[in-house]
């Protein structure tokens, strides 16, 4: 029997307000909202990679601010062990952030210009006490090595490295606090392609090494497949998709999931895909549509589509779809 899920995320909306324009107030017209996040709900298990992919603003980034609680859920809950973490407070919280670290997707703008990385590694160190004041060069060396960059690299500040080695560097301070969970958005987008399989293989290395549970969030699907063991598809704020990798890759059964596939490079030219992917443009998240969100997009989307917001529900293929036509449209490899 497989053991609770380390992480529950269960029926979680982000509303963003918008700035109330003078006009809009003037003419009384109701405040504009960013549906970021509408009704996602998901476990991670201890030990396992979930990958979360989609487009540009499908709410990957906003859900894994939310796992952290960089961002609070303005609906539902996120559970660690069991216990919400919008309810964590004091000792607590400070466990949790040590517990649930995040890399972010800019190693340019995440890592202080003005500290060494002696200093930026040293103070996660201190503010959890990691280890007594005499320990930490010993330990800053540690962390170094495991993510292969050189012990002098200790006193140099962050502009006299490249993309990837401040990513690394970002890696080693989310090690530092010795976390179990890391929440990577969008890794390795910011990185150079030859670079890219460097900094993700390293992220597999460690995941087997120090046990880590891994939430990676990318658009880039080659990626995603190479790394994850279950994925979770996105779109307009709501899970379409979510299952083992190579059953979504093989046999993908929402009508989105298949446009993704469609739509990535494909190197062979004989294999590529001519046919469109998905039609028309995504709705804006400030006014979603009723139904199935994808049903604006969907070649097959049907009456009942555009009217009732279908449920995931499992597919004939061991996985779970959000959609009225999964038994009839799920194709195989």
């Amino acid at each position: 029997m497989r053991e609770p899920a380390l992480i529950s995320v269960e029926d979680v909306g982000k509303v963003f307000p918008m700035t109330h324009s003078l006009l809009r107030y003037m003419r009384g017209m109701p405040q504009l909202s960013v549906n970021a996040l509408n009704g996602v709900s998901f476990d991670i298990h201890r030990g396992e990679t979930v990958g979360i992919v989609g487009e540009s603003g499908c709410g990957k980034s906003t859900l894994a601010r939310c796992l952290v609680r960089l961002h609070d859920c303005d609906s539902g809950q996120i559970r660690f062990e069991g216990k919400d973490i919008a309810a964590l407070e004091g000792t607590a919280r400070r466990q949790f952030n040590r517990r649930v670290q995040m890399i972010f997707q800019d190693p340019y703008s995440s890592l202080n210009p003005r500290m060494r990385v002696r200093q930026i590694l040293g103070e996660a160190l201190s503010v959890h006490r990691m280890r007594p004041k005499a320990a930490i060069p010993t330990r800053i060396a540690e962390l170094l090595d495991i993510v292969r960059l050189p012990s002098d690299a200790a006193d140099k500040f962050p502009h006299e490295f490249s993309g990837g080695q401040r990513q690394r560097i970002g890696i080693a301070r989310a090690l530092a606090v010795e976390p179990e969970v890391l929440v990577a958005d969008e890794l390795v987008s910011a990185l150079d392609v030859s670079v890219q399989a460097q900094v993700v293989n390293l992220l597999l290395r460690l995941q087997e090494e120090l046990g880590l549970t891994v939430v990676f969030v990318a658009h880039d699907l080659r990626l995603v497949r190479h790394i994850s063991h279950r994925v979770v598809v996105m779109y307009l704020g709501r899970v379409v998709e979510i299952g083992p990798t190579e059953r979504i890759f093989s046999a993908p059964a929402h009508p989105y999931t298949q446009a993704l596939l469609a739509a990535a490079p494909e190197m062979d030219p004989r294999r590529r895909n001519t046919a469109p992917a998905a039609r028309g443009e995504l709705p804006s998240p400030l006014n979603l549509p009723p139904g199935c969100a994808f049903s604006t997009r969907c070649p097959l989307a049907t009456d009942r589509c555009r009217a009732e917001r279908p449920a995931l529900r499992a597919t004939e293929n061991g996985h779970m779809a959000a959609c009225h036509l999964v038994d009839t449209h799920a194709v195989t490899a």
